[in-house]
């Protein structure tokens, strides 16, 4: 009987220890988390979290897979997971990708950009469609980062009970997530790459820190508290205007120079010639 009691308490003591160390390690991990991650317009990869992406599904199906970017270094990612943004698929309609998804919560979609083609803004321009809720309007991703620069899309959303809650709008679920690139005015919606996860946002992985974007977000809060200060207040800025950065070199203004000095040497020749030439016909 003591023997048996004795065991019990092992037992037990095992069960507490074993439960306090998993609370220690913060529950499972990221690539524990990830119900569903594609490589769009690639093959598999592994990235530096753990989180395996699969082949593209649609590959021979809808839309063309691209891997232009391969060529191109692609800043703010790790050099082991750059592949996640050289390769997309982009179609010349709007296209998506359904995902299964059977238990409530909170969830993570994360979708991954870098424009490796045009060097310019409004030039890619395209929405992002959540079971038919616009979660990112407009999307220009030159516009946002630059060229072959690494930018992710992350949008949060919960099931429960029987419904999906994204940015505020509420609609019915049923067990299918559907993730669509709206065909827009300015070429083709793409997308790299793109995974959903259980969590919240400070649960993504972020990515390395964009200089251009952070000095960006400064000079915009300064001028909010300047031109606050007549109207006793800060002035709101339109939604999302505080994570667009305006990327690239600026194109110069033709009508910026000063062309004065080359006017010059011709009106003291014009002015040379026009009494020459009186004098000659007076001859």
């Amino acid at each position: 009987m003591q023997r048996l009691t004795v065991q019990l308490l092992l037992g037990l003591l095992a069960a507490v220890l074993a439960g306090r160390c998993r609370a220690d390690d913060g529950g499972p991990s990221l690539s524990e988390r990830v119900i569903w991650a594609v490589n769009a317009g690639g093959d598999a990869h592994t990235d530096v979290h753990g989180i395996l992406f699969k082949k593209d599904p649609l590959e021979g199906k809808l839309g063309k897979a691209s891997d232009y970017g391969v060529r191109l270094p692609i800043l703010r990612s790790s050099p082991e997971d750059q592949i996640l943004y050289q390769t997309e698929r982009y179609n010349e309609d709007t296209f998506g990708y359904d995902i299964p998804i059977w238990e409530e919560g909170d969830y993570i979609l994360v979708m991954k950009y870098a424009e490796v083609y045009f060097a310019q803004s409004q030039q890619k321009v395209f929405d992002v469609r959540l079971n038919g809720h616009v979660v990112v309007k407009d999307l220009d991703i030159f516009d946002r980062v630059g060229h072959s620069t690494a930018h992710d899309e992350i949008v949060p959303f919960s099931i429960r009970r029987g419904k999906l809650s994204v940015q505020g709008e509420v609609s019915t679920f049923n067990s299918k997530l559907t993730v669509e690139f709206v065909k827009g005015y300015y070429d083709n919606p793409k997308v790299c790459a793109l995974y959903v996860m259980k969590g919240t946002l400070e649960d993504v992985p972020k990515l390395q820190p964009h200089p251009g974007l952070e000095k960006h977000e400064e000079e915009e809060e300064e001028d909010e508290e300047s031109e606050g200060g007549e109207e006793g207040g800060k002035k709101k800025l339109p939604a999302g205007s505080k994570y667009r950065v305006q990327s690239g070199p600026r194109t110069p203004n033709p009508y910026a120079a000063d062309n004065s000095s080359l006017m010059f040497p011709i009106l003291v020749a014009f002015g040379v010639f026009i009494p020459t030439l009186f004098c000659l016909c007076r001859l």
